[in-house]
């Protein structure tokens, strides 16, 4: 087998049998540093393959050789375990030693860390922070106070639950494609589905290293409390102790969005959840709408079209199954 390399937005593969080769390709990929990489006997051999988009992809690294150096995932969540082979991930505070039929676990998001791989089989599920954040703020865990054990093992109704939900994201992808409606519902279960498996992962992707964190915490909190009411940005800032200016800032930094654009999101999600298990009737969708904190019809109704590409009627006719 030659060198070979295959990529485009939506799907990557690679695959070798020289050392050289697989330190170019995927070093960059992990923002690499002192790799090094040989045979542990001989054929060498790599494969690695990649399919999603920037909010969430499933990727498979497999290796008959030996890999080391210091790599970051960047600002991406990654969830990873092993098929096959061992492998050592260290950081500053603590070592850990993977095994085949081990839990799915989390890489280190808090800059580099040290890594040794030896003739393995990985998976890796990439999920944007931006995307986690916003579902673990829908489901009420971003601005918790609970406190977390990082290293607690999965619950198996969790692992399941992971497991059907990537099931699921990759014979979408192979049928709708990353550009459809269906993909983007998708990704979203799958970040659900993590913040079961890890709950500690939603409260990691906020420090609370500052004041500004904890403001930020208790902007999200009064947004998600009052969501339904007539706020207005002064309010979400006078609820963080910040001036109108600092919470625009801080929302736009956080989120890439503006305090009211959150409001607006977070009202349609609840109205969308809430019409997938309605049955239909006479002011369904009307009577949703007031209750997510929509005063005018013609509004929501464009809005909603616009966030899930149907009309409120249409969800209601077609509920999730």
């Amino acid at each position: 087998m030659s060198d070979h390399v295959h990529h485009d937005i939506r799907l990557m593969s690679v695959s070798g049998r020289q050392p050289d080769a697989a330190l170019q390709v995927l070093a960059p990929i992990y923002d690499g540093a002192g790799w090094n990489c040989r045979p542990t006997d001989d054929p060498f051999w790599f494969r690695y393959v990649a399919i999603g988009d920037e909010q969430m992809s499933v990727r498979r690294l497999q290796m008959h050789g030996h890999l080391r150096g210091t790599a970051s995932t960047g600002s991406d969540v990654v969830v990873h375990w092993l098929e096959r082979g061992r492998a050592r991930v260290q950081t500053a505070r603590d070592i850990t030693r993977l095994q085949p039929g081990a839990p799915p676990s989390m890489l280190p998001r808090e800059g580099r860390f040290q890594f040794e791989y030896e003739d393995w089989d990985q998976r890796l599920i990439h999920l944007s922070k931006d995307l986690l954040l916003e579902v673990a703020a829908e489901e009420n865990v971003v601005g918790t106070a609970s406190a977390f054990d990082r290293r607690a093992t999965p619950e198996v109704a969790a692992r399941a639950q992971w497991q059907r939900s990537l099931g699921h994201a990759v014979d979408t992808f192979r049928v709708h494609g990353a550009e459809s409606p269906d993909w983007a519902a998708a990704c979203r279960e799958v970040a659900r589905a993590l913040l079961v498996l890890h709950p500690s992962s939603g409260e990691r992707l906020l420090d609370r290293r500052s004041a500004q964190d904890d403001r930020i915490r208790a902007a999200l909190d009064f947004v998600l409390n009052h969501a339904r009411e007539a706020i207005t940005v002064d309010d979400i800032a006078d609820a963080a102790s910040l001036s109108v200016r600092g919470v625009q800032e801080a929302f736009k930094r956080e989120f890439q969005r503006t305090p009211m654009e959150y409001v607006r999101q977070t009202r349609l999600d609840r109205a969308h959840t809430e019409l997938q298990s309605l049955v239909p009737g006479p002011g369904a969708v009307a009577e949703v709408a007031r209750r997510a904190g929509f005063r005018h019809m013609g509004r929501f109704s464009a809005a909603y079209q616009e966030r899930f590409d149907e009309y409120p009627r249409e969800t209601l006719r077609n509920p999730a199954s």
